[in-house]
């Protein structure tokens, strides 16, 4: 099973000091992280994609390229890259160059975005959110699978004989996540194409999250793409951790009441008795993560925030340390103990997407529409 982080990278007021980073400091700092990530043995970072402050990584494959040249084993994905506003164009060329610097360490979750502003910013309207998002995700599946590419659709200038360079590394695609909080359509969409289903559960309870998978699990079955528990999916998760609960929530209460996101809301006690947010001793943040398993069955990649509201750096390097040597092994141990045989440990990487061969369903453009065919005739 992977684990690792990802980082929506807010620039937010130390609300203990009253010092706000610079955003050159706040962009160093994740690239620090990023590194220890790697150092401690956790298997993923991953990065959000923000054009608005108080949030800076608007460049994912900037600094993702940038990150792969400082690490050896970390992949590196997103979370999230915005299909809706972004020209797929742009997203198959750059990916693509990504994977050829970090030798194939490399996939991304394909998002909405729930910025508002940001729509019109790129020429979009957020009320064309999900029609963009279907339309944009498969004209990206031809860009990455089709040498030249004839398109023409309803939300970008048509295309003429169009071959996007560099080609994939090894002439294989990324693996792709869909992520989502509450739209069945981005579950349907990962089941159809097989693709990963990854449900950032930070805000939402477990009821929520189970409902969403298992409708994401029941598509991916009805497909053709295996059986329901073999579905690939993620979770999100937000921890803070310390030697007993009181002390985490000593220390973490300012930062919290302070968030940027749901600062000033619900008490640090509602939030945890509402959402996967723990904040307590790594004992406790094992036993609530693994029974994310009880809720949505036995799944492949686990990522946590742990470096947002303004957290000092030297905070945030100690927690990773724990998560990496004191959590994280016993989680592996654990959740592979409990999975059945046939389930996936791990999402498709680069190298098992290589030697599944071009003939795979991975390189199709719809694999579950050749999956109808094949049983029509």
């Amino acid at each position: 099973m992977q684990f690792g982080i990802f980082s929506v990278g807010d620039v937010t007021m130390d609300p203990t000091t009253g010092r706000t980073p610079s955003e050159a400091e706040r962009i160093q700092a994740m690239v620090a992280i990023a590194e220890k990530a790697e150092e401690v043995g956790l298997d993923v970072f991953a990065t959000g994609e923000h054009h608005n402050p108080p949030f800076v990584p608007s460049s994912p494959t900037t600094m993702l390229g940038y990150i792969a040249a400082r690490t050896e084993h970390l992949t590196l994905s997103t979370a999230t890259t915005l299909i809706t506003t972004n020209d797929p164009v742009k997203i198959a060329e750059d990916f693509a160059m990504l994977q050829h610097l970090a030798g194939g360490r490399v996939d991304l979750m394909m998002g909405r975005g729930n910025t508002g502003p940001v729509y019109p910013w790129f020429g979009k309207d957020i009320r064309q959110g999900l029609p963009l998002a279907i339309e944009n995700y498969h004209l990206l599946r031809r860009l990455w699978r089709e040498q030249r590419v004839d398109w023409e659709g309803q939300f970008r200038t048509p295309l003429q004989g169009f071959t996007a360079t560099p080609a994939p590394l090894d002439g294989t695609p990324p693996f792709v996540w869909h992520g989502s909080i509450r739209s069945p359509e981005i579950a349907e969409q990962a089941a159809y194409y097989g693709d990963g289903f990854f449900h950032n559960n930070i805000f939402w309870d477990m009821a929520h999250t189970k409902q969403m998978v298992t409708l994401y699990r029941r598509r991916f079955e009805h497909y053709g793409h295996g059986a329901a528990e073999q579905a690939i999916v993620g979770l999100g998760g937000q921890v803070f951790m310390a030697e007993t609960e009181a002390e985490a929530k000593r220390i973490f209460r300012p930062y919290f009441d302070n968030a940027p996101v749901y600062g000033h809301g619900p008490s640090l006690e509602e939030f945890t008795e509402l959402t996967p947010l723990t904040v307590g001793t790594p004992e406790q943040v094992i036993e609530r993560t693994l029974g994310f398993a009880d809720s949505v069955g036995d799944y492949q990649r686990q990522l946590f925030l742990m470096d947002h509201a303004g957290l000092p750096l030297d905070m945030v390097l100690r927690q990773l340390e724990i998560l990496g040597t004191e959590v994280v092994p016993v989680l592996r141990k654990e959740f592979e103990a409990r999975r059945p045989a046939g389930v996936p440990s791990d999402p498709p990487t680069h190298a098992s997407l290589v030697a599944a061969g071009p003939d795979a369903p991975h390189h199709l453009v719809e694999p579950a529409r050749e999956h109808v065919l094949a049983e029509k005739n």
